[in-house]
This record gives C-alpha cells, sequence and structure tokens, in this order.
C-alpha cells in the first residue's frame, strides 16, 4: 500500500468546533530509521503495528504495511519503543468530500 499525506501547520483551534470526532493516540517507535520506519500506535479501538519506507523524493508518497494488534501485544510493544512516546489528539474535520485529519500534541510534544 502507497500512504499520500500532506502536512500543515494549522495556527488557530477553531478546527475542533467543526471536528466530527476525536480520538486519543500513544505511539511509540521500534525503529526510527528513515529508510524502515516501525511503529506502534494505541487507539482506543485497538493496536496497530505499522512499517513505513522512505519517502519519495517529492516527499508525498511512501510504503506503508500495517498489521493490528491485540491490546495485550500492543503494550508489550510500546514498552519496548525507542525513547520520546508521543501522546496526541486527533480530530476528525468533514470538509466538502473530505476529511482533514488534525493532530493535537501533547506531553513533551505539546505545541
Amino acid at each position: 500500500m502507497i500512504e499520500i499525506e500532506r502536512k500543515f501547520l494549522v495556527v488557530s483551534q477553531q478546527f475542533i468546533e467543526q471536528a466530527q470526532s476525536k480520538i486519543t493516540i500513544s505511539q511509540g517507535f521500534l525503529n526510527s530509521n528513515p529508510d524502515r520506519c516501525v511503529r506502534i500506535r494505541k487507539t482506543p479501538k485497538g493496536g496497530v503495528l505499522t512499517v513505513k519506507g522512505r519517502s519519495s523524493k517529492d516527499g508525498t508518497t511512501r510504503f506503508e504495511w500495517e498489521k493490528p494488534l491485540s491490546s495485550k501485544e500492543t503494550d508489550s510493544l510500546l514498552a519496548l519503543c525507542e525513547p520520546g512516546k508521543i501522546e496526541k489528539d486527533r480530530y476528525l474535520v468533514p470538509m466538502g468530500d473530505h476529511y482533514y485529519e488534525v493532530d493535537v500534541f501533547k506531553g513533551d510534544n505539546h505545541g
């Protein structure tokens, strides 16, 4: 699977009023090498192991593979992650026929 991603810095929190939903995400990296990043992510719906390849030259696409994890597997793998775990709230904001996913970081990554 190929991931297509665009990133923008949002300078206002007005989007929160328009958000359809919000989920809390905890994530860590087993390997943060840009050639093959391995991430563990925990949400209220469960856990996911994600492997990502290097971004394309224009930075818009890259290989991505995901596998669902049990809660026990997720917690065990999060305990093995590199330092610098990420905590954030993800807001789903409808915009025409599309949705924006807007992340608001907490803890060490706040702001």
